[in-house]
């Protein structure tokens, strides 16, 4: 141990005691100040990667209209989103209790409504004069979700990429059939031109005939 102490103090380092109860005592020399540093930096990163999940919840009635059933459950799809897990609570109130197939008809209209992306971890039951269920959020129906609307995007992005490339490729050829045009309309005017010109020409020597034979 002395030795130690002494190559410990040498290097500038410290000597800390790994195992006390072993026989001779189990000591390593070592830099304690950055090894407490780079303890609290790994402890702060795994604060920060661990998810803090909270349960939400959300109360409907049996008798509850469309449109606030959908708000509701739109809250609802949003918290499961965000990876809460939603507490579904149905109030029954004076003779609502004895049907309780009409709280269960909404609860099953709830989970099949976010079956896409989450799964029921406490199912139905009733508990005095509430209905309670438990929704969590399914990693794999999220993670393939993702997958799928990824694809959907590059697919989406290829096609227009591909529809693109069409317009121009028609655009190019609508330019060359112009052009080609053009340069028809350009050499059967200079055909009408020369033939023109070759009529007056002829006509031309026409009157120089009639006029040197009156002369004569």
């Amino acid at each position: 141990m002395p030795e130690a102490l002494s190559m410990a103090r040498e290097l500038g380092l410290d000597l800390v005691e790994v195992a006390d109860k072993a026989n001779p005592p189990v000591v390593r020399i070592m830099d304690y100040g950055k090894y407490k540093y780079e303890a609290a930096q790994r402890a702060k990163e795994s604060r920060k990667k661990a998810s803090h999940i909270t349960v939400k919840e959300m109360k409907y009635r049996p008798k509850i209209s469309g449109g606030d059933f959908d708000t509701k459950t739109k809250k609802v799809e949003k918290f499961l989103q965000e990876g809460h897990k939603v507490k579904i609570t149905i109030m029954f109130r004076g003779r609502e209790v004895t049907h309780p197939e009409l709280g269960r008809k909404i609860l099953d209209d709830i989970a099949e409504r976010t079956d896409d992306y989450a799964k029921v971890e406490a199912y139905p039951r009733l508990d005095g004069r509430n209905m309670t269920m438990v929704l969590g959020p399914d990693a794999k129906k999220m993670a393939k979700l993702a997958r799928d609307a990824a694809k959907a995007e590059e697919e989406a992005a290829a096609k227009a990429a591909a529809e693109s490339a069409s317009t121009e490729s028609a655009s190019t050829e609508s330019a060359s059939t112009e052009s080609a045009s053009t340069d028809a309309v350009d050499t059967e005017s200079a055909s009408t031109e020369s033939a023109s010109t070759e009529s007056a020409s002829t006509e031309s020597a026409s009157t120089e005939s009639v006029i040197d034979s009156t002369t004569n």
